[in-house]
Parts: C-alpha cells; sequence; structure tokens
C-alpha cells in the first residue's frame, strides 16, 4: 500500500513539474541564431509562418525504431511493407500539403478522403454509386536506377491505367488472381464487380453493389499501392527490397536489416511543392534510418544532432511525458510537436479466463483509477480522460453524459465500490490484503509510467500486478494467442470503418484487439449485427447508428480497461525547414512528408552540426 502511494506521489511530482515547462509552447527559444536572419524568408501558406526558403541538398536522418518487415510485397504481409515502400511507391491520392492546417492540420493517423487530393490519379469522380473511375496521371515514370537490376527492368517507363488495375486486382483477387492476399485488407471486402482500364489514363472500378465509404480504402488504405507489373511478373512476388522500383520521391538504395535504412533522391520525381510549386521534389539528396530501438539512445541522437528528426516514419515517437519534460528543459532549441492518436493507456484483459471472465471484476479495475487525478498530475493536464470511446470519429459514439446511468457509474471514480464488486464476484482480500495477483505484458515502445500509476491505484483495492516488458513482436505474438493475462492495448480509434474492421477480418486484425479472439467468452452477436449494419449503410446516419451500437456494447462488456488519451510527440532539430509536427499524409504515408522538407544547411552548421 506504501509503495502505491509513494507511485502517486511520483506521478503528481512529474505532472506538475511538466505542466511548468510549457510543454506544448513550440519551439521554446524565439532568438534567432544570425545565419537564419540572413536567409531569404518565405510565407508558408498553410501556416500563415515565415520561414527560410527552400534549398535542396543534405541528408535528412531521422531514428528508426526498428519496426519493419523484410518482406516488402504488401499481397505477403499486408501494411507492414509500407515501412520500406512508402516513399518509393505511391497511392492514388495524398493529403493536400498545401491545406490550411486551421482546416486539418495532419496529426492524426487518420486521413478522411475530404482532405485527398490527386497523386497517381490526376482526379475521379463517381458517375452512379457503386462505378468508381480514375484518371490516371500521364507523364508519370518509374524511377530508373542504374544500380538494381529491377529498375532496369523496368527501365524508366511511364506508370498507366495497367499498372493500377494489376495492383488492386492482386490485392483484391479479381481478374487473372484468384488466391486471396495474405494480409487482405478493407479494400478486399468491398463487393468487386469488376476492375479494368478502359484506355491507358483511366480505370473504372465497379461495385455489384452501393458501398458508402469504399473510396476510403480505395485510395487511402495502407496496402493501396501501385506495384509495377513487370517487376511482379519477372521475380513472382515483390517480396525482396533489392527488387522495389516506384513512382515516388524517393529510391529505396540501401536495407540493412537490424541496421539501416536508407533513401536517396529521385531525380525524375514528377511532383513539384504544393507549397511552392515551381520547386520539384524532393529537396534532400538522401534520407537515411539508422536502427535506434532504444528510445534513449534516439533522444540522445537528436539532442546531438546526429538525427535531425525524430517523425513517425521511424515509428519511434515520443510517448515518456518525463522525456519530452526533459528535453524543453536542456534543449529549447528542438521543436516539440504534440498530436494524440489513439488512447494506449488503455489495458486489454483476457476475458477467457478468471478472474477478467466476470464483468464485476473488469468493472472495478475500472473504478478504481482516478482518472481525472491522473490527468492533473501525471499528463499535467492535457489528456482526453473524459470521453471513453473504442471509436473517436465524430458522430459515430454516444457521448459519455448520453449514457444510461448504470453504465456512468462504471466509469467514474470509486475505490469503495470497486471493493464491493470484488466481493460479490468472489474476490476477498486475503491475510496479506492481496485479492488477487495477474501479470501485464507491457509493450516496450508505449510509456511504462502510467502504468505503474494504475498498477498504484489497483493495489488500493487488493489488486496486485506484476509487469513484465516485451518488445513488439512478442507482444504481437502473445496478443495473436491470447498468451497474456493483462497486456497493452488501445481505444479511441478515429476511423470507425478501420475499428469496426478489426472485429470483421480476422486475418487482418484478430478479435484479439477486443480481447475476444474466437472462441469468445462473451456472445458476439450484438458486434457481428452492428458490423453487418455498418457496412450493410447507405446513409451516414445508418453508419452512425451501427457504430454506436458496437462502440456502446463494448464500452458495457468493459472489454478494456479505459485510461486517458494522451499525447505522443515528435521532434526536430531548428534545421529542419518546411516541418509542422505533420503525422501522416494518409495511412502509412510518412515520407512524402520528409520528402517535403528542407536542411537549412548555413544554420546546422552554425550551431556546430
Amino acid at each position: 500500500m506504501q509503495y502505491a502511494i509513494l507511485r502517486r506521489i511520483l506521478a503528481v511530482l512529474i505532472g506538475l513539474g511538466l505542466a511548468a515547462t510549457g510543454l506544448w509552447a513550440s519551439p521554446a527559444s524565439e532568438e534567432e541564431p544570425a545565419a537564419a536572419m540572413e536567409k531569404e524568408m518565405v510565407m508558408d501558406p498553410a501556416t500563415g509562418k515565415m520561414v527560410t526558403a527552400p534549398e535542396y541538398g543534405g541528408t535528412l536522418t531521422y531514428g528508426w525504431g526498428g519496426r519493419v518487415s523484410d518482406n516488402v510485397d504488401p499481397f505477403a504481409v499486408g501494411f507492414e511493407a509500407g515501412w520500406l515502400i512508402d516513399g518509393v511507391n505511391e497511392k492514388l491520392a495524398i493529403g493536400d500539403w498545401a491545406l490550411d492546417r486551421e482546416v486539418f492540420d495532419w496529426t492524426d493517423n487518420f486521413v478522411p478522403t475530404h482532405v485527398l487530393t490527386g497523386n497517381l490519379a490526376e482526379s475521379w469522380e463517381t458517375p452512379d454509386p457503386v462505378t468508381y473511375v480514375f484518371h490516371i496521371r500521364q507523364g508519370v515514370h518509374y524511377a530508373l536506377d542504374p544500380d538494381s537490376e529491377a529498375s532496369r527492368l523496368v527501365n524508366g517507363r511511364e506508370l498507366t491505367a495497367d499498372d493500377v488495375v494489376y495492383s488492386y486486382q492482386r490485392q483484391t483477387a479479381q481478374g487473372d488472381f484468384t488466391e486471396p492476399p495474405a494480409q487482405a485488407g478493407p479494400t478486399f471486402n468491398l463487393p468487386w464487380e469488376s476492375i479494368e482500364a478502359t484506355d491507358r489514363y483511366t480505370v473504372v472500378m465497379k461495385l455489384t453493389e452501393p458501398y458508402l465509404d469504399a473510396l476510403q480504402p480505395i485510395l487511402g488504405e495502407s496496402q493501396s499501392w501501385i506495384l509495377p507489373r513487370d517487376v511482379i511478373e519477372h521475380y513472382g512476388n515483390y517480396e525482396d527490397w533489392k527488387n522495389v522500383v516506384g513512382t515516388g520521391p524517393l529510391i529505396l538504395t540501401e536495407y540493412v536489416e537490424g541496421v539501416s535504412k536508407t533513401f536517396t533522391r529521385n531525380p525524375d520525381f514528377w511532383d513539384y511543392d504544393e507549397k511552392y510549386p515551381e520547386n520539384r521534389l524532393p529537396y534532400v539528396d538522401e534520407i537515411r534510418a539508422p536502427l535506434m530501438a532504444e528510445e534513449a539512445t534516439r533522444i540522445s541522437a537528436l539532442r546531438t544532432g546526429k538525427i535531425d528528426i525524430i517523425q513517425h516514419a521511424g515509428v519511434a515517437d515520443i510517448g515518456n511525458m518525463d522525456v519530452i519534460r526533459s528535453i524543453q528543459r536542456t534543449n529549447p532549441e528542438i521543436e516539440v510537436y504534440s498530436y494524440y492518436q489513439r488512447a494506449f493507456q488503455v489495458f486489454t484483459l483476457n476475458i477467457r479466463n478468471a478472474p477478467f471472465d466476470d464483468v464485476r471484476v473488469r468493472h472495478a479495475l475500472q473504478m478504481a483509477l482516478d482518472l481525472e487525478t491522473i490527468d492533473d498530475t501525471y499528463f499535467g493536464g492535457f489528456s482526453d480522460w473524459e470521453n471513453p470511446s473504442w471509436i473517436s470519429a465524430k458522430g459515430h459514439y454516444t457521448p459519455f453524459e448520453e449514457w444510461p446511468e448504470e453504465l456512468q457509474q462504471y466509469y467514474r471514480y470509486d475505490p469503495e465500490g470497486a471493493e464491493k464488486l470484488l466481493d460479490e464476484a468472489g474476490y476477498p482480500r486475503g491475510a496479506d490484503g492481496i485479492r488477487f495477483t495477474a501479470e501485464y505484458l507491457h509493450r516496450d515502445v508505449i510509456d511504462l509510467g502510467y502504468t505503474e500509476v494504475a498498477a498504484g491505484y489497483w493495489a488500493d483495492i487488493g489488486v496486485d500486478i506484476t509487469t513484465r516488458i516485451a518488445d513488439t513482436g512478442t507482444w504481437v505474438a502473445a496478443k495473436a494467442e491470447t498468451a497474456y493475462e493483462m497486456a497493452t492495448g488501445d481505444m479511441g480509434h478515429p476511423a470507425a470503418g478501420w475499428a469496426m474492421q478489426t472485429h470483421r477480418d480476422s486475418n487482418l486484425f484478430p478479435r484479439e484487439y477486443l480481447a475476444c479472439s474466437d472462441p469468445c467468452a462473451i456472445d458476439t452477436s450484438v458486434l457481428d449485427a452492428a458490423s453487418d449494419a455498418y457496412y450493410a449503410a447507405t446513409t451516414k446516419e445508418e453508419q452512425f447508428e451501427a457504430a454506436k451500437a458496437y462502440n456502446m456494447f463494448v464500452l458495457e462488456q468493459h472489454m478494456q480497461i479505459w485510461g486517458p488519451l494522451a499525447p505522443q510527440f515528435q521532434a526536430n532539430n531548428p534545421w529542419v525547414k518546411g516541418y509542422n509536427g505533420e503525422y501522416s499524409l494518409g495511412d502509412l504515408t510518412y515520407h512524402p512528408i520528409l520528402a517535403r522538407l528542407w536542411i537549412d544547411q548555413d544554420l546546422k552548421r552554425e550551431m556546430g552540426f
């Protein structure tokens, strides 16, 4: 009990220190070095800020957290391929980089279709509810890398509608493809009738029935890459990184497993900077990503100028509040940007086994957490703790104040009520004051501090939690096999369709994301019906109602213990220009952001790097 109190005090001290730093003021320093003052300045039309004019050259280096698949074929490994082919291969659409940041600031991993703009598809239209016509951009050529056998095979030819048809048919088992991909994404599950090219630059996709949100996965899914058919036909697959050939701003020139990945500038890239249309992209000559699996290593490298930026392309965002506080105290010149993705301060419970098979136990764990105090102290008042939700997309969830009172009580701080429920569930305190023990499997890239605070609250009601820290691979395997008692989870998915797909498609996202692998410990017919209704909806209103029903059932069954939606952080050294904390320009579209940034070489030299 004393240990729990000490941890609570530690959380308060950390939180007070965090609030005192002015954490979300970025950057902390107002003074510009002399090199910057002598530079030509231009206005960033998306933000209204004045920045040094874009310049070419140099290397942009980010810390790579190590998450990558050696197999780069989306057909085989799904979205994991994107960690190496993003920025090399492209999609039909991309986020509009020039869009006013007041309209959309690109700090969310879900990018709605209304902020997308044409990329490999210059434009598209929907002449009827089941037909989608894409006009493929003319004059786009595959990169020609003389050092690559696969690139020489493609020989810098123009991308055509046939490439688009081939890629989509392959990912959806249409046309000549009869086998589904090993990792089937949402696009695969659309009610397809046909995908065909009507001429060299026109693709027509048809469904058998209307599907309200078909454009979202077609344009933005993490597996919707356009790949060169000649490479796949020649090698039989797209698995080897050496055979990656794309139309994007970057060329993947080196990948050393467990060491680094390197991209170089595609000198023949077709696109220009949307903010400064006279400038052909990309700006930097090279993007390097040395493996830095440990957060401390990445932070040290940022401080010492060994890396320029910590951005989600490296799957290495900063989630530790004390680390951010330390950066702003010791290195105020480093620019820090917060964003809210999903609530990773969430505990998934294995509800197939005791004690978590009893919903009263699950309710009790939630009631034991004083989320308001944790927000005020540990998170410095900046977390969203009041809106528990599996889906956070606007309109797709019922606000807390509209919940039935019986449900609301389980999400309020009430330690006495929690102890009563545990007594009723048959878990009285023992002679040592402990009701039961459980092991928590913690994913190492998530902040451990909140976990320790939560464990302190649970110790107060007689629940003893031990923590086992696991790397992502171990954590994923344990989740897939339901080989855990408690584990790091997540809630608040911004894309309603994506969130409900986790329930629908066991190949893409097993039901373990809901702690409900087959056979499930609870009746999932409500979830099944809500998911079916969502995908059969013909209006947004019908979708909203289906999503709300799905969301409420997850909350009622308390499949996960909700925690505060805390900010995560990206950061860069001041010589990185053009960056405003943008997270992505679409699902798994991170490197195109880096291709739009430039290095102020004079400032970097003046600062001694």
